[in-house]
C-alpha cells in the first residue's frame, strides 16, 4: 500500500507561482515513478508532469512544458511540482500518482492506481 498526500495548493493571481507537494508513505514508495495530473470542473483527468524515481527523467504535457518543474527528494519522500507562470486554465484539482508498473512514467490515468486526494489550484485572471 502506497499513500499519497498533496498539499501547497490556492488561490493565485495569473502569471504568480505555487509549489506543490506530494507526501508518499507504504512500501518502498521511494522507489516509484510519480505523476502529477489534473482535473478542471467538467473535464476528464489529464496527464501534467512525472517524474522517474531517481529524479534525472522529467516529462511534460504540452501545456506546461516550460512554466512547471517536477523534483523529489527520496529522503524525505516527497515529490513537488513548482508552477510558474500560471494562467487561469491552470485551475483544477491537482493529484501524485504511482503509476501501476512503478517504475514507467505514463500519461493516462489508467496506468495509475494509487492517487491522492488532490489539491485546489484556482489562477485568478
Amino acid at each position: 500500500q502506497v499513500q499519497l498526500v498533496e498539499s501547497g495548493g490556492g488561490l493565485v493571481q495569473a502569471g504568480g507561482s505555487l509549489r506543490l507537494s506530494c507526501a508518499a508513505s507504504g512500501r518502498t514508495s521511494s522507489t516509484y515513478t510519480m505523476g502529477w495530473f489534473r482535473q478542471a470542473p467538467g473535464k476528464e483527468r489529464e496527464f501534467v508532469a512525472a517524474i522517474s524515481w531517481s529524479g534525472s527523467t522529467t516529462y511534460y504535457a504540452d501545456s506546461v512544458k516550460g512554466r512547471f518543474a517536477a523534483s523529489r527528494d527520496n529522503a524525505k519522500n516527497t515529490v513537488y511540482l513548482q508552477m510558474n507562470s500560471l494562467k487561469p486554465e491552470d485551475t483544477a484539482v491537482y493529484y501524485c500518482a504511482v503509476p501501476i508498473s512503478r517504475l514507467r512514467i505514463g500519461v493516462r490515468p489508467t496506468e495509475y492506481d494509487y492517487w491522492g486526494q488532490g489539491t485546489q489550484v484556482t489562477v485568478s485572471s
